[in-house]
Parts: C-alpha cells; structure tokens; sequence
C-alpha cells in the first residue's frame, strides 16, 4: 500500500478528492501509476459482482455520469455565491439517519458536493495516498 497523508477536505482536488468520495462510499480503490506521456496517477474503483470483476474510472469531481447519482445520494442542496473566490460553488450534503449534515465549496458543482459528502462521512481532514497531491 502508499503512504497516506492527511489534507484538510477542504483543499481537495482532482484524484485525490476522487480517492477521498470513493472511500467515503466504502470503495475498494486503486492507484494507477504514471503512464506515458506526463499522465499522472489515477484512481481505479474495483466492483465485484458473483461471477465478475471489473474496473473502472473513478473521477466523480469531473464526471457527471459518475458524481451525479451521488448528488442524488447525499446533496440536498447546491448553488453558486457571486463572492470572486475559487469555492464559489456550494453543495449541501445530508445523512438521513443520522440527521447530521455538511456544507462544502468547491470552484465546481461536482466538486463542492464531493468535499460536502467527504465531509460529511469522513470529516474535515482526510488520509489520502501521497502520489495524489501536488
């Protein structure tokens, strides 16, 4: 396994916010290692069903086919602040048994609901594997 770092939710971004959502899911990840060409690590989700295994992409920050039903899931609410920041998105996540919830910001949509579903599952600080962060 990769040595894991804790950031705070907050600065989230790219794969390592995808390692951080797929782990509040209760994913099985992986790391793919650099490839060709500059590409840097990526994260894998690995699914298992009775009879078959598979992998794919796991970019719910940048992919609305992968965050959306996540959205469905966990966020309540979102919108935009005209305020110039980078967080000018916000989404608003909530856990139904539990009552509890959390806001996040993001400088997308899908970003700002994946640091509010991380937030809400995991907390303010995350252990993310270091190849992921800048």
């Amino acid at each position: 396994m990769t040595d894991l770092i804790e950031v705070k939710t907050a600065d989230l971004a790219g794969e390592a916010l995808g390692w951080a959502v797929g782990k509040a899911e209760g994913l099985d990840l992986f790391l793919e290692p650099p490839g060709y060409n500059g590409v840097p690590c990526r994260v894998f989700a690995r699914y298992q069903g009775a009879a078959t295994e598979h992998t794919k992409r796991y970019n719910p920050w940048e992919d609305w086919a992968v965050g959306g039903p996540l959205f469905d899931k966990h966020c309540k609410g979102f919108g935009m602040l005209q305020d110039g920041t980078n967080s000018r998105y916000r989404a608003f996540a909530y856990n139904q048994p539990t009552g509890f919830s959390r806001l996040a910001g993001g400088p997308t949509i899908l970003a700002a609901g994946c640091r509010a579903i991380v937030a809400l599952h995991i907390g303010d600080t995350v252990q993310v594997p270091k190849e992921l962060m800048p």
